[in-house]
């Protein structure tokens, strides 16, 4: 009887993570969140559109040094969920669409540079990037096969995403396709706030209204 040897070829592992903060100010790190979780809400409904910001994503099966981490990232054809990194083999071999990347003083145009590129071998559509201490945002999108530079990117319309791109005098302004702005978690939750409160007092309004009408004789449950 012939004995198997067992194999002698090590397991790959991916790591999730790469050693480097997710972000290195406050400045980016809300750009970071405000973008990644505005594009969650705006594709909350459509269950196969992934969003996730400062995922590994490792596009070559047995390649665990092949891998960029985008601060944001859109897969359209892959379901929603928890990913430890997005390891594209397991997914159908369906690259991320659409990735943006915010800028800090510790980024160097060599790196950026090197995420150009691997964006576009990897077959990513559009590539965003945007400094806020300059105010700057450039945009490539994919043309005849290659990321193409955007120009001019100022009301630039998202091929994928529907949203639109403005450029005010002091920083990026990011709108849905209904019009309504982006929006910081905490404007978010302003807005979340008043609405509560808003409905809270239309509550008491009625209930008042339904008082009055029953010292009237009238019962508003049959009006």
């Amino acid at each position: 009887m012939v004995q198997l040897q067992p194999s002698s070829k090590p397991e790959i592992i991916y790591p999730d993570r790469d050693g480097q903060p997710m972000s290195d100010n406050t400045q980016q790190f809300r750009w970071i969140v405000t973008i990644k979780e505005n594009l969650e809400w705006l594709f909350a409904e459509d269950p196969d559109v992934f969003v996730a910001g400062d995922l590994l994503w490792y596009p070559v099966e047995a390649d665990n040094k092949t891998r960029v981490a985008p601060d944001a990232l859109v897969v359209f054809g892959r379901p929603k969920g928890d990913r430890g990194s997005y390891k594209q083999w397991e997914e159908e071999n369906i690259a991320p669409q659409v990735v943006f990347e915010i800028l800090s003083p510790r980024n160097t145009t060599a790196e950026m540079n090197r995420k150009l590129l691997f964006y576009d071998r990897f077959g990513v559509e559009e590539y965003y990037l945007y400094d806020p201490d300059l105010n700057s945002l450039n945009g490539w999108v994919r043309n005849e096969g290659f990321l193409d530079i955007i120009e001019p990117i100022h009301q630039w319309v998202s091929p994928r995403l529907k949203i639109r791109f403005e450029l005010s005098e002091t920083e990026l302004q990011i709108y849905r396709p209904d019009g309504k702005s982006f929006l910081t978690y905490t404007a978010i939750a302003q807005q979340a706030k008043e609405s509560e409160q808003r409905a809270e007092l239309a509550e008491h309004k009625a209930a008042r209204l339904a008082e009055k009408l029953r010292e009237m004789g009238v019962d508003p449950e049959k009006i």
